[in-house]
């Protein structure tokens, strides 16, 4: 049986794919902020913030800067 997927909006993250590379969210973090206007020190904090512990802590800070325009798979 074919079942259409629906249409979501905004930015998807597949963690089970390359897309959950620790490097690949790390950089993307980094990108956003400065897209985004983050100054340079907060990012800094962010990534730091994001380095600190095991993935599921990346995987957490990286949902808390930016769950409002991302949706994350797992």
């Amino acid at each position: 049986m074919i079942v259409k997927k629906e249409k979501t909006k905004g930015i998807e993250i597949d963690l089970t794919g390359p897309q959950g590379n620790a490097f690949y969210l790390l950089g993307l973090a980094s990108r956003w902020a400065k897209d985004l206007q983050f100054s340079d020190s907060y990012r800094k904090k962010m990534l730091e913030k994001m380095k600190s512990g095991d993935y599921e802590n990346l995987v957490k800070v990286f949902d808390n800067e930016f769950g409002s325009i991302v949706t994350i798979y797992r």
